[in-house]
């Protein structure tokens, strides 16, 4: 009855908090990253540097113009970057997380697999 009790907490409960906890992770992750913010603003000048608009003579705009656009550019690419070492963090905490599933799974059973790999005299 013990036994019964362990098991069935172990593939009901206690599987059900290891996906909890991997959900949480990648939540936490995303956050941590604020992809879905930098999505929303990947074309903003890079922290604000030259975004204000300049009035006067035809050259000043004109300059004012090119920093502004290298400005959104260089915001682009740093975004992008920050979006795609975020999504590889995701990608590999799904994968440690499936790792850990499968370990959690499998564990309970290894201690039968000994009984009987030192029953049968299998030397590994």
């Amino acid at each position: 009855m013990f036994l019964v009790g362990i098991l069935s907490w172990w593939y009901g409960d206690g599987l059900v908090s290891r996906f909890k906890i991997i959900e949480n992770r990648l939540k936490s992750s995303a956050d941590f990253f604020s992809i879905g913010l930098l999505f929303s603003t990947l074309f903003e000048p890079f922290r604000q540097i030259s975004a204000d608009r300049a009035d006067g003579p035809i050259n000043i705009q004109i300059q004012s113009f090119f920093d502004r656009l290298l400005s959104r550019f260089i915001g682009a690419f740093m975004r992008i970057i920050m979006i795609f070492v975020g999504i590889v963090v995701m990608f590999l905490q799904v994968l440690f997380g499936l790792l850990v599933l499968v370990f959690w799974s499998v564990l309970p059973l290894l201690p039968a697999v000994g009984i009987i790999i030192t029953t049968i005299g299998l030397a590994l």
